[in-house]
């Protein structure tokens, strides 16, 4: 699970000589990217360094052969993100902490200049992280925390060097590491201050389209099945938590309705409507627990989602929506558009200038 990766470090830099009340919160993030920058070297010269091991020679070879395809047949930026790479030795670069309310799967938000409102806040270290959830479990929200292998500076930072490759995703199956390259360049293309939905569905489009492409011109037979595999199982799963959100806004309904995305307080709710709903949400979560371990038994026992099923609530359920919602809309926009990128592109660019109620009625 990918919300949105997206965290400018020149923006809490501003934010800071500016005196911004949360000086705690933009410090680390500036600290925390500058100390990602300064860990990255370029791939060309760690692919020159004798003492470099095979295993990470051969994968940063195929990474600058994937950013080669997303500038010539993906028309994505030619610029320094992923020449250079860092390892982090840590097992995410952020951890990202989401929350909602106990029935409701409408993300609280942070605001930020540029970037707008999100419905995530990011952290550098993991113990931050869950004490900001803990903050906001105990303020009576159901709050989740998840890694981030990568995240986005938008183009921001191409003058220091782009975004670098990571020791967090550098290991992924080919087909996984390209989609992640061309989702987080995807961001530099178009972004809509404040609409992650909106944002993180476009990118995702694009890794989806792109990496089809590169499997299929540029891969071996064995990485297209190892993907096809590994896809099919996140297709399926995706279907379950979709589903799921949809049960869940029903039973929500009578004190949430959902307008256009947005939870509205309908009434009051009464001692007995909240004892249903409850009822009713339980009974919601264990149907989707007991559907994933039928999914896994078909998997053959495959675990990846374990630790997402285990701890899964509003806030996580909410934050996967971002990344899929809109998507369907974005692939029929791709076909409207002759499957020709910069095309494509332009459309986007021209949904991201509406207001954000008139592209999501667009795209839906």
């Amino acid at each position: 699970m990918s919300a949105s990766r997206t965290l400018l470090a020149v923006i809490a830099a501003s934010l800071l000589s500016s005196g911004c009340a949360s000086v705690g919160y933009y410090w680390q993030s500036v600290s925390g990217h500058v100390g990602v920058m300064n860990s990255a070297r370029p791939v060309s010269d760690i692919l020159a360094d004798s003492q470099t091991p095979e295993a990470l020679r051969a994968r940063l070879a195929m990474t600058q052969r994937m950013r080669s395809f997303a500038v010539t047949e993906l028309g994505l930026p030619d610029n320094g993100s992923y020449h250079r790479y860092a390892d982090l030795h840590r097992s995410a670069v952020v951890w990202n902490v989401v929350a909602a309310p106990l029935f409701s799967l409408t993300l609280k938000t942070w605001c930020f200049p540029v970037v707008g409102c999100v419905g995530y806040r990011g952290y550098f270290n993991e113990a931050d992280a869950q004490l900001e959830a803990g903050k906001l479990r105990a303020e009576g929200l159901e709050s989740s925390v998840y890694g981030v292998p990568a995240y986005s500076t938008l183009g921001w930072m191409n003058w220091a060097g782009g975004d670098p490759l990571l020791n967090t995703f550098i290991n992924y199956p080919e087909g996984e590491l390209a989609r992640l390259i061309f989702h987080e360049l995807a961001h530099q293309v178009v972004y809509a201050s404040g609409d992650t939905m909106f944002n993180e569905s476009f990118a995702t489009t694009v890794e989806r389209l792109g990496s089809r492409r590169w499997l299929d011109s540029q891969s071996s037979e064995a990485a297209r099945k190892q993907y096809a595999a590994f896809d099919g199982r996140r297709q399926e799963f995706r279907a379950l938590a979709l589903a799921t959100r949809r049960e869940l806004t029903e039973v929500y309904a009578p004190i949430y309705p959902e307008k256009e995305g947005v939870a509205l307080v309908k009434r009051t709710p009464s001692a007995t409507d909240l004892i249903a709903v409850e009822k009713s949400k339980a009974l919601v979560m264990q149907r989707f627990r007991d559907n994933y371990a039928r999914l896994k038994e078909s998997w053959g026992g495959f675990a990846g989602y374990d630790p997402w099923v285990a701890k899964a609530n509003n806030a996580a359920f909410g934050a996967q929506a971002a990344y899929d919602e809109l998507v369907p809309g974005f692939e029929s926009l791709f076909e409207r558009e002759g499957r020709d990128w910069a095309r494509f592109y332009d459309a986007v660019k021209q949904l991201a200038s509406l207001p954000e109620k008139e592209r999501h009625k667009a795209l839906k």
